[in-house]
């Protein structure tokens, strides 16, 4: 295997990593609940606990890339969220989960931020969408993971020993590998070097670093309150049975994973920017399907055009960004815009849910289409602001 292809397995190992405790934490909340003594809804605590140390990591990522070679980082970073997971499975007291909380998401939002800057600068569009894609092949495989150990008759700590051990012989292996990471990102083979020169608050400075921050701040609010508040909308509002309405969730999420596979498949041989344009068309008009749900099976049409035509949107962003802000920008700015799209997703599914309590349920679809149009407009500023300063 050479050296560039075994860097690539190793992100796509990585960002499989990304996605496994999400996965986990879904399936394995209402045991950890019990043993705990929680409340439903502590998990909320958990989560935000979590985002915050995710936040904070992801959006200083340009200026630790600068102190840190990137070989070193993924293996400190990694080892962080494996401590934390298997902190897990150990911790005596709800408390001590929390905090170890905050430990997982500084590590993950600096894997995050971290690999996506890398990616711009070293990988094709076709790769960066094949490394989202192994993010949702993570989130697949950690419900499996609990379901299993608890079909097991096994406690749900077993669950992040597994998951935890796997992040911590990661780590090892980036460790291990951490001298190519360097080589690679000083130059090798033509290569863009990694390290940005500029200063984070120059890097703030520009006004495609902005345009960028709000993009991905609509595009992640968009995928996730599709994701979050379509079983509700089908289930409390329109009457689809339970089992039918987590079927058309679970056919979002894979058509999300499937537009990634196949957008990789043919990104590099594709005018990028025009087939962004025409995804984001493309997935208005799914939402609007999903708001005006004609019928049963038009809603569901548009839960999978949406997922489909949103899939490459990320990734292809994230390789357009040293572009369109200068490649000594792009590190700092590409953490930016993973901050920002956490903070949107978490954002802008809560106020929808703030607006069906005055509005009623229907008003979700509604909201999605707005909430589309937006990243639309956005997105076509992001692309036309290269020569902004």
């Amino acid at each position: 295997m050479s050296k560039r292809s075994l860097l690539a397995a190793l992100s796509f190992a990585a960002f499989t990593s990304l996605g496994l405790p999400d996965g986990v934490i879904g399936v394995a909340w209402p045991s950890i609940r019990m043993a705990f003594g929680v409340p439903l809804d502590a998990l909320g605590v958990l989560v935000a606990v979590t985002t915050v140390g995710y936040l904070a990591s992801s959006f200083l990522g340009g200026a630790v890339m600068r102190a840190l070679p990137i070989g070193s980082l993924l293996a400190l970073s990694t080892a962080a969220a494996a401590t934390a997971l298997l902190g897990f499975a150990l911790a005596p007291a709800w408390p001590l989960m929390v905090a170890l909380g905050f430990l997982a998401g500084l590590g993950g939002g600096a894997v995050d931020a971290s690999l996506n800057a890398y990616g711009a600068a070293h990988f094709s569009a076709r790769t960066l969408n094949w490394l989202h894609a192994f993010f949702g092949l993570g989130t697949t495989i950690g419900p499996l993971v609990v379901t299993a150990v608890l079909g097991a008759g096994l406690s749900w700590r077993w669950s992040y020993l597994v998951v935890g051990a796997a992040q911590m012989l990661l780590a090892m292996t980036f460790f291990a590998t951490r001298e190519r990471w360097h080589h690679d990102a000083k130059g090798a083979s033509g290569a863009a070097p990694l390290a940005s020169a500029a200063r984070t608050i120059d890097t703030l400075r520009r006004l495609p670093v902005w345009l960028g921050m709000a993009t991905f701040f609509f595009y992640s609010g968009v995928e996730l309150a599709v994701a979050q508040w379509s079983y509700s909308l089908l289930t409390l509002g329109r009457g689809v049975p339970d089992t039918t309405a987590g079927l058309f969730v679970s056919l979002y999420w894979g058509s999300l994973m499937l537009g990634r596979v196949l957008f990789g498949a043919v990104a590099d041989r594709l005018p990028l920017a025009l087939s962004l344009r025409l995804c984001l068309v493309a997935s208005i008009m799914g939402a609007m399907l999903l708001w005006l749900g004609p019928t049963r099976e038009l809603s569901l049409l548009g839960l999978m055009m949406m997922g489909f035509f949103l899939a490459p949107i990320f990734a292809s962003l994230i390789s357009l960004t040293p572009d369109r802000v200068g490649r000594e920008h792009a590190n700092s700015a590409i953490g930016f815009q993973i901050a920002s799209a956490a903070l949107g997703g978490a954002a802008l599914t809560g106020l929808i849910g703030v607006l069906t309590r005055s509005f009623g349920l229907e008003i979700i679809g509604l909201a999605v289409v707005v909430t589309a149009l937006i990243l639309l407009a956005l997105h076509e500023a992001f692309l036309r602001s290269g020569d902004s300063r």
